[in-house]
């Protein structure tokens, strides 16, 4: 299972500087399209997208990325809290979570 990143060129370059392979950048007409393509492709494990890049989107397809298993869609940015939050809301296991805590 690989991750993978989705959305414009300043959201998506520091992935890219990071080192993640499959970046992909669109234009705003082009992002629900790719994104239900995303959403359908098995090899990912994780998707990250920009938390405003999904209020662009139709709700039908918000909520098929935000239900997603088989990726799991990760939203970065935004006022909804931290990373560890996120990954715990959209699993629900705290992967961060240490045998002391």
């Amino acid at each position: 299972m690989e991750f993978a990143v989705l959305g414009s060129e300043e959201f998506t370059l520091g992935f890219r500087l990071a080192g993640v392979r499959r970046v992909y950048t669109v234009r705003p007409e082009e992002y629900e399209a790719k994104l239900l393509e995303l959403t359908e492709d098995s090899t990912l494990g994780i998707l990250a997208i920009n938390s405003s890049d999904l209020t662009a989107v139709s709700a039908n397809v918000r909520k098929k990325a935000l239900e997603s298993i088989s990726p799991v869609v990760i939203q970065v940015g935004g006022e909804e809290g931290d990373l560890r939050e996120k990954v715990k809301s959209a699993i629900g296991v705290d992967l961060y979570k240490s045998e002391r805590d």
